[in-house]
């Protein structure tokens, strides 16, 4: 193959991944508008429109425009933050850890969060206890002890794919136990509480929650675009050609786990339990853009807000007025797609 055609090739490929990233930012911003407009109250494009202009020129808000700025939008938003930083933190894993079955919450992190969250609302230990953000933070510090468990444990065997898998789902039982424990001796309500957080959901977003999870992501996406050329090598070389081209790799391992880490915890412990979309989405993505991770992370990150406000979107309509938990929906819709992908890429995975 001679070298016109070979840049003939790579320029095809650009341009492909040019028009997905173009596509999916359109579609996530015509999809955030839709999902504005959605709900028991009625609402235009327009009125969205003069509800950002009335509060952003200090004009009088209205009923409807305070329905769209202090309920909607922040549920909106946190949905679509919480997909990026779900999918992108699950591209992150599968590469450092080369294996297409991990996600964000292999590491037993979505277990631990449940039993913090338990805690703080069954037995009413930890910070703030018997409180919504006592529950956010609680689940947020058990999340971060358990990344502490595995990197460590794994730090002691050598911090290889294989030491983070087994000892994340090791933990992920016994944290699970704990919860489950917890859920035998709790009575009915505080039961229902704790299970309805396990379930995930977008209720209650506040624009101190968006912002504080912009700034989380803002600092964090661009370290792990930083080291995306080290992560196309870890997805696609052993730990010798790493260390071959001077980088560490127990050292990279245990820093971009634990930024995925720091994301995903901040993710569910306002939200719960959101899975699959750290999941499917970076399969997705890498079907479409291949595996450069400078392009694969943004796609990855964009599919994951699409599919999580779609998921979202439906739980809040589908049933109306009752709103289906967004972790409940993400299940019914990502089961088929992975198994759709298995299918497609099956010469790839086995």
């Amino acid at each position: 193959m001679d070298e016109k055609c070979i840049h003939n090739i790579y320029e095809r490929r650009r341009l492909r991944q040019l028009m997905s990233i173009g596509i999916s930012v359109l579609m996530l911003f015509i999809l955030i508008l839709v999902a504005i407009t959605i709900g028991s109250a009625e609402v235009t494009v327009e009125q969205v429109w003069n509800s950002l202009t009335h509060y952003f020129t200090g004009g009088s808000i209205h009923r409807i425009e305070k329905i769209i700025l202090l309920l909607r939008m922040p549920r909106v938003i946190l949905g679509v933050l919480a997909g990026i930083g779900l999918s992108i933190s699950g591209t992150v894993m599968q590469s450092i850890t080369k294996n297409p079955l991990v996600s964000p919450f292999t590491i037993g992190i979505s277990s631990a969060a449940a039993f913090g969250a338990s805690l703080a609302i069954v037995v009413g230990i930890g910070i703030q206890p018997h409180t919504p953000m006592g529950v956010m933070l609680n689940a947020f510090v058990m999340s971060l002890i358990c990344a502490a468990l595995v990197y460590g444990i794994s730090s002691k065997i050598g911090m290889s794919p294989e030491a983070l898998i087994l000892t994340g789902v090791a933990l992920s039982y016994l944290f699970s136990a704990l919860t489950a424990t917890l859920q035998f001796i709790a009575d009915e309500n505080q039961l229902s509480t704790v299970i309805q957080w396990t379930f995930g959901s977008l209720n209650g977003a506040t624009w101190s929650q968006v912002i504080l999870l912009t700034v989380i992501m803002g600092i964090s996406v661009p370290l792990l675009l930083k080291f995306s050329w080290i992560l196309n090598a870890m997805s696609s070389s052993g730990d010798e050609f790493i260390k071959g081209i001077g980088v560490n790799p127990l050292k990279i391992r245990r820093l971009l786990g634990l930024i995925t880490v720091l994301i995903t915890a901040s993710i569910i412990s306002f939200t719960g339990i959101i899975g699959f979309i750290g999941l499917v989405s970076p399969h997705i993505a890498r079907l479409i853009v291949g595996s450069e991770h400078r392009v694969l992370i943004p796609v990855s990150g964009l599919f994951g807000g699409i599919l999580l406000l779609v998921s979202d979107t439906i739980g809040r309509t589908i049933l109306a007025p009752v709103t289906i938990p967004v972790g409940i929906i993400i299940s019914y819709i990502g089961v088929p797609l992975f198994i759709n992908l298995i299918i497609a890429r099956r010469k790839e995975y086995f």
